[in-house]
């Protein structure tokens, strides 16, 4: 998978020139995240100034909005594996024209991932502490430590694979079949094993019976699919909208199918938990009974889990029903609900409820500051901006636009 550095500076020369031609309308898009990304930064400075009591947590709830972003992005990026497997395993020539789209938004969300954690750490300097080969990741016994060593991975190789197929496609070539599998199933392997790893990172901690599950896993991977489809569903239809880019009815009817079950699965072990956690009231169910009943002190998370549920509910309901689904609108108010309602449920119904209640059998409310907001924005802006980029890019190179041995 390595090239001539000669091909490596005309692809991104070419790609330099595309991103620089661009039209006005993206100019603007990308000029607005910017903008986003400065006033996000200045909200992490005063962060740096001041330290986390800039912030909505406190010595009981210590994992918040950063942490809560975390999870969700991290079932994003696990979710490309919905495209790479038709695509390569099964051969499914319709879905391998987006998965480059879909290894980019992996990127992304990767990307700000590893963000999120990194505003989350009051001494950001010494994040270098847990970079596999330079820091002390005390491997293999923290599961914090494979954590870290998967995403570093996963990221390395969808931008491996992205850059390789984006030379091929520049210079004209076509990549076999057999040289692409190895790196395919090794990004197959290692999408799910993100998510796995960091859903045992929450259940492995002994003191903390709210994630004591063993189908945290399993529901991790299921909402992941859900809110993957939902947002490649979203991302497509814009792209499809608003640029070159083509998007097939084969494409729509495969993530359809795959938010449509996935979001049924999610729902089915919500409610298994549910009702473990309801029929019999131990020490191990009273954040759930008061996560869901408000009481306590935990209003804001209660509100939103609820609201999370609501969107599901009326989500499932759309893509169901084929008479609903069919309509392009309520699809895509049907995907932004899913995407809506798993960010709520990976964020303040999983992370906030796990740190409750304390040792000493304290509830606290937790609801993120302005300052908490505005560096997340900031994050989200980077994912942003680097999706818009490399999702410009792919159209380029697949449509044509971007060719070696040519001036456009």
């Amino acid at each position: 998978m390595n090239g001539t550095d000669s091909g490596e500076r005309g692809l991104f020369s070419a790609l330099l020139v595309h991103q620089w031609r661009s039209p006005w309308q993206y100019r603007f898009w990308m000029a607005g995240w910017i903008a986003v990304l400065i006033w996000g930064g200045g909200g992490w400075i005063d962060q740096l100034r001041h330290g986390l009591s800039v912030t909505g947590l406190d010595n009981r709830v210590v994992w918040g909005l950063y942490i809560g972003n975390f999870t969700f992005l991290v079932g994003v990026a696990a979710a490309a594996v919905i495209l790479v497997v038709p695509a390569y395993l099964m051969e499914y020539r319709q879905v391998r024209k987006v998965t480059l789209l879909g290894e980019s938004l992996a990127i992304a969300a990767v990307t700000m991932s590893l963000l999120f954690v990194f505003v989350d750490i009051g001494r950001p300097e010494r994040i270098w502490h847990a970079l596999p080969l330079l820091g002390s990741l005390h491997f293999p016994a923290s599961i914090l430590a494979w954590d870290m060593v998967v995403l570093s991975l996963y990221l390395l190789l969808n931008t491996a694979i992205v850059l390789v197929l984006l030379r091929a496609g520049y210079r004209g070539e076509t990549l076999s079949h057999r040289r692409l599998m190895p790196w395919i199933v090794a990004a197959v392997v290692l999408g799910i094993g993100i998510h796995t790893v960091t859903a045992f990172m929450l259940s492995g901690l002994p003191a903390r019976p709210y994630w004591n599950s063993a189908v945290l896993a399993p529901r991790f991977i299921a909402s992941a699919f859900a809110a993957g489809a939902g947002m490649m569903l979203l991302l497509f239809h814009l792209l499809n909208r608003l640029s070159a880019f083509s998007l097939e009815k084969g494409v729509v009817s495969l993530l359809t199918g795959v938010l449509t079950f996935s979001l049924w699965i999610t729902l089915y072990q919500q409610a298994s938990e549910l009702f473990v956690h309801s029929y019999g009231a131990t020490v191990h169910t009273v954040a759930t009974q008061w996560l869901w009943s408000g009481e306590g002190g935990v209003a804001f998370v209660t509100d939103s889990v609820r609201f999370a549920l609501l969107l599901e509910l009326v989500a499932v309901v759309v893509v169901t029903l084929p008479g609903l689904r069919r309509r392009g609108g309520l699809l895509m108010a049907a995907s932004l609900m899913t995407v809506i309602a798993i960010w709520l449920e990976k964020g303040m119904g999983l992370v906030i409820p796990g740190l409750l209640p304390t040792p000493l059998g304290e509830m606290g409310d937790y609801a993120p500051t302005f300052t908490e907001i505005r560096i997340s924005l900031g994050v989200w802006a980077v994912g942003i901006l680097l999706f818009s980029s490399l999702a410009r890019a792919v159209i380029g190179v697949e449509q044509g636009t971007v060719r070696a041995f040519s001036d456009a």
